[in-house]
């Protein structure tokens, strides 16, 4: 079983804490594409302090889209063997990076291990809660319909998901209060969670 964290950088002490922590044995950083000067003097520095004894890997996302973010910890997570051990530490980097490798994380809830958090004070691991999305099965087939289709109207697609007309708007209704989907000038859309929701 290989450990592996999967995590946000910015400044390099976050990610010494924890990678020690739990011994890990590979790392996978997620980097801005336009890296600054700091940013690329903080993986430096683990790639010295920590390259001689894990493998080291960094992929770069974009700073504010949260989508594109998860999307990429998501992919990353289905790429990793069944049989490894993940972790992700969403300390270090920009609010929004943090926000999208956990949105990934729970996405992909029962392959993780531990979520974490490192205090910026005196370095402790704080684990955080591992959420999933629990959506019914017919909620989900809603959300993965809408998300393939432009949806006018409700009476649209109530027989191509399987679902009584009056389930369909009760399930319409949870998944507005959930602030999955949205109602905007062209119709029924997938908010930005709502996408998440559905890979």
């Amino acid at each position: 079983m290989t450990k592996i964290l999967i995590a946000t950088i910015y400044s390099y002490e976050p990610i010494m804490a924890i990678a020690t922590k739990i011994s890990a044995d590979r790392l996978i950083l997620l980097k801005d594409k336009n890296s600054n000067d700091k940013q690329k003097k903080s993986i430096e520095l683990v790639k010295k302090s920590l390259g001689s004894v894990l493998e080291i890997k960094t992929v770069s996302i974009e700073v504010y889209n949260i989508v594109a973010i998860a999307k990429e910890a998501i992919k990353i997570i289905d790429l990793l063997s069944d049989k490894d051990e993940i972790y992700v530490d969403i300390t270090s980097a920009r609010k929004t990076q943090a926000l999208g490798l956990l949105f990934g994380a729970y996405a992909r809830c029962d392959r993780i291990k531990r979520i974490s958090y490192v205090t910026e004070e005196d370095k402790q691991v704080i684990s955080l809660p591992k959420v999933s999305y629990n959506l019914t099965s017919a909620q989900k087939r809603i959300v993965e319909y809408i998300s393939k289709n432009n949806i006018r109207s409700m009476t649209d697609f109530s027989d191509d998901v399987d679902v009584s007309r009056g389930m369909l708007y009760k399930h319409i209704k949870e998944l507005k209060d959930m602030d999955v989907i949205e109602d905007t000038t062209e119709g029924i859309r997938l908010t930005d969670y709502g996408q998440i929701v559905v890979m």
